[in-house]
């Protein structure tokens, strides 16, 4: 807190918030926490989607809302001046978050809002951020310094003076420099100028710690040649912002062997999931880790059963003791029970006495979130096949009850009823919910799944090929196609698609690992022909290949 601010009890607060250079998962714990309390997020708009995820839904993003300046009537400057926002909302008692890119400590604009607070007694304080100029040459596999402790010189190309470069070019420090795309070449002309060796060996990165990072390595001499082969096109915008490291000491070339973030085996893969947001995030999380960006898409949509009343029987036999065990074979299922017993005015205590069964990790962690621990998980496949391998027999000496219920959907096959009945157990097999067709995505996502524009596509049971075909067309012939297992490989095949990859077993992430290993192999195939690494998208017909920001 700023220690010389008079306690304005009516005053709100102002947090000064460093948003890192574009990962997400570069902010910080702190930040989190800010973000999470704010009544008020003014955000600069290159970080705005990476913090306002953290933010409560009913957090105020004036600039947000005026983001088109054209609409802005002349005569409200407020709305045209950040501090005055930032300013307005703390005298009105708001808890403000003003976000920033990189670190608000490098932000000359932040330093005069700072500046304004304190003029007025507002309290602020200040989250430091990840500053790009640190934390882009780390994804890029650049080290700043050598075990001989290296110095290093950072420098705004944008603002630096002759004696800047001056100092710069005299020196053998590494030099992390701020740029744009277009600029980047003049820059490293400035340097050579200025005493620079041509043969400087320096790397450029654009979009740095995000999927759409890409480095480029060359010399101060020859840095225009290699953007120019890479096809790099001027932007009208005056360039994209990029770290470039001009390093005496080649720093530069052990990139083949540092660059861990670029060398993922599915970097910037755009993978369609066709889930909903909840039910895939496990699987995007997992496909993020290996560099992928993946879209949910959903195929199938969740509608309550047409008659209610078999549910209803069901929920009201499970309370009066009907029933020795209930198997969940989906968190749908686990979600329709749930809301039958809100509806009751019912929570999990209404499972004492009952043995519970759960398929699959999503689904023991949604009856968890309910208070129920369930008692039977398969050990091996989860799948309905997986649970009947480890289901006991009915024993009408230990159980007192030969009765189950089993609350799935209207779609669902028979094997776990055939199995459970196969073992002495009688069965309510009841219709929890229905699965219909969702609506279509939108016009954009659309085309992109029949252009080409996804790298690959996910297809996690038959149900979900011929949605997607569907709701959406058939994904373009350059994207990869991968199968949970046989039959829904067999499914995609009669519907026209090219079947690449197959998981080993019947689990969502078995078949994103078996997607991880595809890509990597690929990638590994190209570097040993010593063909650019390119992703299926970019292949296609008309596509741009190796542009700066795929």
């Amino acid at each position: 807190m700023n220690p010389t601010a008079p306690n304005h009890s009516a005053s709100g607060q102002v947090t000064f918030l460093g948003a890192g250079p574009g990962d997400p998962g570069l902010l910080t714990l702190r930040a989190v926490e800010a973000l999470a309390s704010a009544d008020v997020l003014i955000a600069d708009p290159q970080v705005l989607d990476v913090v306002r995820v953290h933010a409560r839904a009913q957090v105020d993003t004036p600039l947000q809302a005026s983001a088109d300046e054209a609409s802005i009537p002349a005569d409200v400057p407020s709305l045209r001046d950040t501090a005055n926002l930032v300013m307005a909302a703390a005298r009105a008692g708001k808890r403000v978050v003003r976000a920033v890119s990189g670190d608000p400590g490098l932000d000359g604009n932040v330093a005069e809002e700072m500046l304004a607070c304190a003029a007025e007694g507002i309290v602020f304080e200040v989250v430091p951020g990840i500053a790009a100029a640190v934390g882009v040459p780390a994804y890029a596999g650049v080290p700043l310094r050598d075990a001989q402790g290296t110095d290093v010189r950072f420098v705004d190309a944008r603002s630096a003076d002759d004696r800047c470069w001056s100092e710069l070019g005299s020196s053998d420090a590494t030099a992390v420099v701020s740029t744009t795309l277009d600029a980047v070449a003049a820059a490293a002309g400035e340097l050579v100028s200025a005493g620079r060796k041509p043969d400087t060996p320096l790397t450029v990165t654009v979009a740095g710690t995000t999927t759409r990072q890409r480095t480029w390595t060359a010399t101060l001499g020859s840095v225009a040649q290699v953007l120019k082969a890479a096809k790099v096109l001027p932007s009208p915008d005056g360039g994209q912002p990029v770290i470039a490291v001009v390093g005496e000491r080649g720093a530069a070339e052990q990139r083949d062997r540092l660059s861990w973030f670029e060398s993922k085996p599915l970097f910037g893969w755009k993978v369609l999931v066709p889930r909903t947001k909840e039910q895939a995030k496990s699987l995007s999380d997992q496909l993020e880790s290996y560099g992928a960006v993946p879209h949910e898409v959903p195929t199938i949509a969740v509608e309550p059963p047409r008659t209610p009343q078999q549910m209803e029987r069901a929920v009201k036999g499970l309370v009066t003791g009907r029933y020795e065990w209930i198997a969940f074979t989906s968190v749908n299922a686990v979600k329709a029970v749930r809301e039958k017993f809100e509806e009751y005015g019912l929570d999990a205590r209404a499972f004492a006495g009952i043995k519970v069964a759960a398929v699959g990790e999503q689904t023991a962690k949604a009856l968890i979130a309910f208070g129920v621990k369930p008692d039977l998980v398969p050990s091996g496949e989860q799948s309905a096949a997986g649970l009947l391998e480890d289901w006991p027999p009915y024993d009408p000496v230990f159980d007192p009850i030969d009765r189950v219920f089993l609350p799935r959907a209207d779609i669902a096959t028979e094997t776990l009823v055939a199995g459970l009945i196969e073992l002495g157990w009688e069965v309510d097999d009841v219709t929890a919910y229905r699965t219909v067709r969702a609506s279509p995505p939108p016009a954009e996502t659309r085309e992109a799944i029949k252009g080409g524009g996804f790298d690959a596509v996910l297809f996690t049971s038959s149900s979900t090929v011929r949605n997607l075909v569907g709701i959406a067309g058939k994904p373009h012939n350059v994207t990869v196609i991968a199968c949970i297992g046989p039959a829904t490989a067999k499914t995609a095949e009669e519907h026209g698609l090219r079947v690449d990859v197959m998981s080993p077993e019947p689990s969502v992430h078995k078949l994103a690992e078996a997607l991880a290993d595809f890509g990597a192999k690929r990638r590994d195939t190209a570097l040993e022909a010593g063909d650019p690494v390119t992703r299926p998208s970019e292949r296609r017909p008309g596509a741009r290949r190796r542009r700066a920001t795929p």
